[in-house]
């Protein structure tokens, strides 16, 4: 099988733990670009906090696409079209911050240009990091938040998270998407939305088949992409739960886990054609 397309997460499968790409992994994607494959980045990042990534990549002058807010939208990274968008209501946004204050624990969206939370804390920050975005402490959610919004995250540590995640599924089942992109961060989008489905929207008119795409991630918000690819690839520093499901699993975000791949059933099966 040849494969035409490269989908990959971010934070710790592309990105080591410094938020940096290897000089390894970042010559094997240009490569493989040199090459026709497109390379399709695909975060829960919002749009602003994956541009560096995708312009050291260089997707604008291979044309290629990033998925950001978790699939969410898709974007030509050529043109800066915005070809695909969901979004949440304001109302729902606003129960989304009442079943926080219920289960006790943080909530932020976003703006265009920041982070909005009415109660800052290390979560928050942590959001803020990754993205890029700063955090803007707003004195009241629902009025900060009166036209529709991408997504939202509930913000606690692991072990309340994946309680409050567990009885916020069932609650919402057939209402929202609700996955963990991170032990501490519980994120909300239309209902739908998902990395895989939107992945599926993108390929059909780009004429690529699913069965030629190679899929990278290490999170439970990466599994459906994992599972919709020819080729599903979970990262060395996944859990075990995501490793199972996984039709491969490369190293670590820290030993060069894409580049492994990209090299082998890409760059490696190009150089025997």
């Amino acid at each position: 099988m040849g494969y035409k397309m490269i989908v990959l997460d971010l934070d710790d499968t592309l990105l080591r733990d410094d938020q940096t790409i290897s000089d390894r992994t970042k010559k094997a994607i240009l490569q493989a670009q040199e090459e026709g494959v497109k390379v399709v980045l695909a975060s829960g990042r919002p749009t602003y906090g994956m541009r560096w990534v995708a312009d050291e990549l260089q997707l604008d002058h291979y044309g290629s696409y990033i998925l950001p807010f978790n699939g969410s939208k898709i974007i030509n990274y050529k043109s800066n079209e915005e070809m695909y968008s969901r979004a949440l209501s304001a109302e729902t946004a606003h129960r989304l911050y009442d079943l926080s204050k219920r289960e006790g624990v943080g909530i932020l969206t976003y703006s265009e240009d920041a982070i909005l939370v009415e109660e800052p804390d290390e979560f928050a920050d942590i959001e803020s990091r990754l993205t890029g975005l700063p955090v803007e402490v707003v004195p009241d959610f629902k009025e900060a938040v009166k036209g529709p919004v991408v997504k939202a995250l509930m913000l606690k540590e692991a072990d309340r998270l994946k309680e409050v995640e567990v009885k916020l599924q069932e609650e919402l089942d057939g209402e929202l998407s609700v996955m963990r992109s991170k032990p501490y961060f519980l994120e909300f989008t239309q209902l739908g939305v998902t990395k895989g489905a939107t992945l599926d929207y993108l390929i059909e008119p780009l004429g690529i088949k699913r069965e030629e795409v190679i899929a990278i991630g290490d999170s439970y918000n990466d599994l459906t992409m994992l599972e919709f690819a020819g080729l599903g690839v979970a990262m060395g520093n996944a859990p075990d739960d995501i490793k199972e499901k996984a039709d491969h699993v490369t190293s670590s975000n820290m030993d060069d886990g894409v580049a492994e791949v990209v090299e082998k059933f890409v760059l490696n099966r190009l150089s025997r054609v």
